[in-house]
């Protein structure tokens, strides 16, 4: 009788642990460190984009390390080269879970890759912490426990913004200080893919609540027939244009509008603040951006210095590559991404709980978490939303004169705000 006792003592106490291990999954992790990792485009086109970001992921990682890391772990990190290739990225994405067993993606980066393991990462569960990509997948309006946490703007928020800046901002005339005239009409370049269709359903969404629908013009656009595209807005006689693009189709974008002699405000993504893909040279007068990192604040002043620090410490940089980091806003990006990560490792740690996929969540669903260099984001009562209010900066470039070199950069021209407080302009 003892021993069957002892028996469905036994079974009982591993069914438990079964329970618990369902209840509360976890890998990655040791009594010394906490794996995690990601798959970014390291060559390639979008390799300006993917190194500089992961380099300031390992930056921070690495500060963290050397000060004894979260609750005595130290952070690994692993990453592939996915080639911004959704195919690659998902077969790295199932590597980096089944195999290296990370605790977290942290940084998933990419459009493609990003688009093609939303629904494996949401079936198994690993966190997901700063998506590099603002794709309309990654919103979830009340979502308790998504192990999905976008950061960065949603493309659909980004695209009623800047809709929402061209038609209410006063950035027209010849001083720049008229609101556009209330019947011109707005053309919108954008690409049919992921990106392109996300931001121009934004644009669509505020035309709409704006009542305007009828002012849009919309033309896709490839590099091949961008100029035919653009002929077409000026046939229109567009009074601004919005560009629903990334990087590469920004630049091409630009280039075409100067060819065209189409001169008039263009508002873009937040994605396109790069001032390397700019053409001073061939690019209309006025280019606006929104923006979610201010560094304009006390509050940025403060992270931006934690930034510099972090990036000219980091042992496996070159100085000319510290150099060119200190203002590339895919290394901050970068350094937003891993910083994100670590607060929800310290409220875990805080909490005095043990470090699981399910605490780990919790801990950041306690309340709002600040973004360095800009405002806040919550995932409280099961918020996806990512940020949502901008500001909105201006392209500048002042010519070389004398033994001054020429300067390029991206100004702060609007503070931070909602939709609705720039609908109420």
């Amino acid at each position: 009788m003892k021993k069957v006792l002892l028996i469905v003592m036994l079974l009982i106490g591993t069914l438990g642990l079964v329970a618990c291990t369902e209840e509360e999954k976890v890998q990655g992790v040791t009594e010394t460190t906490i794996t995690v990792g990601n798959t970014a485009a390291t060559t390639g086109a979008f390799a300006a984009v993917g190194v500089p970001f992961n380099d300031a992921l390992k930056a921070v990682f690495e500060v963290v390390n050397e000060a004894g890391g979260i609750d005595g772990r130290t952070i690994e990190f692993i990453t592939y080269n996915d080639e911004f290739n959704a195919e690659n990225g998902l077969a790295f994405t199932e590597k980096l879970i089944e195999e290296d067993q990370v605790f977290a993606l942290v940084g998933h980066f990419g459009t493609p890759t990003v688009g093609a393991t939303l629904d494996l990462i949401q079936e198994v569960g690993i966190p997901m912490v700063y998506a590099a990509t603002g794709i309309n997948g990654l919103y979830f309006a009340e979502s308790v426990g998504n192990p999905v946490m976008a950061v960065q703007p949603i493309y659909l928020t980004d695209g009623r913004l800047m809709t929402a800046r061209a038609v209410k901002e006063s950035v027209y005339g010849t001083n720049g200080d008229q609101a556009l005239p209330a019947n011109a009409k707005i053309g919108v370049l954008y690409t049919n893919d992921d990106v392109g269709n996300s931001i121009k359903a934004g644009v669509e969404a505020e035309a709409s609540i704006l009542d305007m629908e009828d002012q849009f013009v919309y033309e896709a656009v490839t590099a091949d027939t961008v100029a035919t595209a653009v002929q077409k807005l000026k046939t229109e006689n567009v009074q601004a244009v919005i560009l629903a693009v990334n990087q590469a189709p920004f630049g091409y974008s630009l280039s075409a509008l100067y060819d065209a002699d189409l001169d008039v405000p263009v508002f873009s993504s937040y994605v396109n603040a790069d001032v390397t893909v700019v053409n001073p040279l061939q690019a209309p007068t006025d280019i606006y951006v929104n923006a979610w990192v201010d560094i304009f604040t006390t509050e940025g002043q403060a992270a931006v210095q934690d930034f510099v620090a972090a990036i000219g410490g980091a042992s496996f940089l070159t100085e000319e590559q510290k150099t060119a980091y200190y203002t590339n806003s895919f290394a901050i990006a970068g350094y937003i991404a891993a910083k994100i990560f670590i607060e929800g490792l310290e409220r875990v740690a805080a909490n005095e709980e043990e470090l699981t996929w399910n605490s780990y969540i919790r801990a950041m669903e306690e309340g709002p978490i600040d973004v360095p260099m800009g405002g806040s984001v919550d995932f409280s009562g099961g918020k996806r939303w990512g940020i949502a209010s901008m500001s909105l900066l201006k392209y500048t470039y002042t010519p070389a004169q004398g033994e001054t070199p020429a300067s390029e950069a991206f100004l702060k021209v609007r503070e931070i705000e909602t939709i609705e407080e720039i609908e109420a302009k």
